[in-house]
């Protein structure tokens, strides 16, 4: 019999296969190799590490209850690693105690969130060439920021859409040097998981399979695990407009619910896929690169893939590399989405995106496996 763990499985040189460690101090705020990689990529003391998770944590529940204060005032937050505090965005000043006595700090703004949405789908409706890399909802600027590759700024198909997204509402526009890019990869001895000649990486378990990335294979196609066995099929898959997708666990192989550390940290228990805010901390787990943690960068992000845009995508700062896609991304025990992909590599630096992982469960109507 063999597990199926978030990131899949890791295949030894010598084809050994050993089983997910599972934690026994579910009260513990990380384990000690996590707390490590946080020092690592983030610059911190290990108190710093733990006072940075257990901040988070009371962050994920302050949103719920702030934006709940806010009513149609809200507009968007995001976690301020200087203060350990979730901002909240704010258009009337006469709510500001009740959401300040949530434990929140405010920021007064124009624009609520349901105005910037409202202009993203405005966006969203356009035509975007490929000198356009994608398009979000930014609660700090308080605007839909629109990303244009610098070397295509002044190409007329590119100033057009800018014109046409700047009459969309409250837009600003910013330029990278970047475009995104989707992160399957060829075959590949002793990886996680093969479908045709692509290999992707496992997301999250749920109950019956696991959730992956959409890209990685159309419905009915066929799956086989590290080892090259059958475990089962794409039962569901969306690309592009969604980078999600499920496959069905079967022929011997079981799901637990673990994101593999890849013995860069201890495997991760997945206890729940409560949404981390905008400034969180963020590990991703995956094939390819392993294991690399960064920060929530953006949400409501569009992707302008080569294939076609992407909506409703997550930005950070985490790297990633080919056949990362479909991988997990994990805020402490909270599952967060799969891998999608993103620009840059894991030794020069770069952006990834991923899928939210509840829409993914809502869409084919899974439940997540957890501890």
């Amino acid at each position: 019999m063999t597990a199926v763990s978030a990131g899949l499985t890791d295949a030894a040189a010598d084809g050994a296969r050993t089983s997910p460690a599972v934690a026994t101090t579910p009260q513990a705020p990380a384990s000690d190799s996590l707390l490590t990689a946080m020092q690592h990529d983030f610059g911190l003391t290990r108190g710093e590490a733990v006072d940075r998770l257990a901040a988070e944590t009371t962050a994920r529940q302050v949103e719920r209850s702030a934006q709940r204060a806010a009513g149609d005032s809200y507009g968007g937050s995001w976690f301020d690693a200087t203060s350990g505090k979730l901002v909240v965005a704010l258009t009337d000043a006469r709510l500001r105690k009740a959401v300040e006595s949530t434990g929140a700090q405010v920021r007064l703004v124009k624009h609520s969130e349901r105005e910037l949405n409202a202009a993203m789908q405005r966006v969203n409706a356009l035509h975007a060439p490929a000198g356009v890399a994608g398009w979000h909802v930014d609660p700090k600027s308080n605007s839909v920021t629109v990303d244009v590759l610098a070397q295509h700024q002044d190409d007329n198909d590119v100033r057009s859409f800018v014109t046409r997204a700047l009459k969309a509402g409250p837009v600003t526009v910013a330029r990278t040097d970047q475009a995104p890019r989707t992160l399957a990869a060829g075959t590949v001895g002793g990886d996680p998981y093969y479908t045709g000649n692509v290999r992707c990486s496992i997301g999250f378990s749920v109950y019956g399979g696991f959730v992956t990335a959409g890209h990685c294979a159309q419905p009915g196609a066929a799956v086989s695990g590290w080892d090259h066995t059958y475990i089962g099929n794409f039962q569901g898959s969306s690309f592009p407009d969604n980078d999600y997708a499920w496959v069905n666990v079967g022929s011997g192989w079981w799901t637990v619910p673990v994101v593999l550390g890849w013995g860069t940290v201890s495997d991760q228990l997945v206890r729940g896929s409560a949404e981390a805010p905008i400034g969180a901390s963020i590990c991703r787990s995956g094939s390819t690169s392993h294991w690399h943690c960064g920060t929530v960068l953006a949400k409501n992000e569009t992707v302008n893939y080569s294939q076609g845009a992407v909506h409703q995508m997550t930005k950070t700062n985490v790297c990633a590399e080919p056949g990362d896609s479909g991988g997990s991304f994990i805020s402490g025990d909270q599952a967060q989405g799969v891998t999608s992909g993103g620009w840059g590599n894991c030794s020069s630096g770069g952006e990834t995106w991923y899928q939210p992982i509840n829409e993914i469960l809502a869409r084919y109507g899974l439940t997540l496996h957890t501890a």
